[in-house]
């Protein structure tokens, strides 16, 4: 049975009280900013683990901005790989922006190796500056890059992104809400990706043109045709639960969305 994760930016509106008026950027700043003191981390970074386990998962992955390559110091890289270990949590990928630059790039390799995390789910502009360089760290730190679909409205312009596959570093990590928010079947966008799905993001949104979450069944994300599609494909990868509403707290949802995964599976 594939392995399901807690994606951890579920929370991204939490540290905003859930009035995530101001967007994703928002949150995503409010998020680091109150992550980032060392002096108050431990209890912190705790407390979301503790929130994950009470849901039921043993797995997770882990948003940057809960604990970021651009300023975690080896003490919160230390604290984190103990709390980790403390609640049996297995972080199976890395989600967000990996940088910019190579230097930025090179330190969420980094990060990910500390961590013993070997995808990463998400995106750098690195890879369009030089592919060879993220080709090239991917393979000495042994991850495996699953780009994400954002902007991409047909699978096909992500597998141009992924092109040769680099030697098996370069993928897809496919999330199925934003195929839902560009009107595309994302049950048809993993047939069409097939073994170059690294990661699944699964995730519903309540109608195209927009990227309004929600809970499993409630959108027009055909998600029961996407688990189907992975179990025909013989998918061996995590499937990551993810909904990340601006103003409410998602936990009910994810447990609902948690054991109908569950069943399907």
């Amino acid at each position: 049975m594939n392995t399901l994760s807690f994606m951890s930016a579920n929370y991204v509106a939490r540290q905003v009280g859930y009035n995530m008026t101001g967007g994703w950027g928002q949150g995503d700043k409010a998020t680091n900013e109150y992550f980032r003191p060392i002096e108050t981390f431990p209890q912190r970074f705790e407390q979301i683990l503790q929130d994950i386990r009470l849901l039921g998962f043993d797995a997770m992955d882990l948003w940057l901005a809960h604990l970021n390559s651009t300023w975690a110091t080896n003490e919160h890289i230390s604290t984190a790989r103990d709390l980790l270990q403390r609640y049996n949590l297995t972080v199976v990928s890395l989600a967000g922006w990996f940088g910019s630059t190579p230097e930025e790039f090179e330190a969420t390799c980094n990060l990910a190796t500390a961590l013993d995390v070997r995808v990463l789910g998400g995106s750098t502009s690195v890879l369009e500056k030089d592919r060879a360089f993220v080709v090239n760290r991917l393979k000495r730190h042994n991850l495996m890059l699953g780009i994400e679909n954002h902007p991409e409205k047909t699978p096909e312009e992500l597998l141009a992104k992924i092109g040769d596959g680099g030697d098996g570093t370069l993928g897809a990590t496919v999330d199925t809400g934003w195929f839902g928010t560009q009107g595309y079947d994302a049950a048809q966008a993993l047939e069409r990706l097939g073994s170059s799905v690294f990661h699944v993001h699964l995730k519903d949104v309540l109608a195209a043109g927009e990227h309004e979450t929600c809970r499993y069944g409630r959108g027009v994300v055909p998600i029961r045709e996407c688990v189907e599609t992975l179990k025909r494909m013989g998918y061996t990868g995590a499937i990551s639960i993810e909904h990340e509403p601006e103003l409410y707290d998602p936990t009910e949802d994810v447990k609902a969305s948690y054991a109908m995964l569950r069943e399907w599976l």
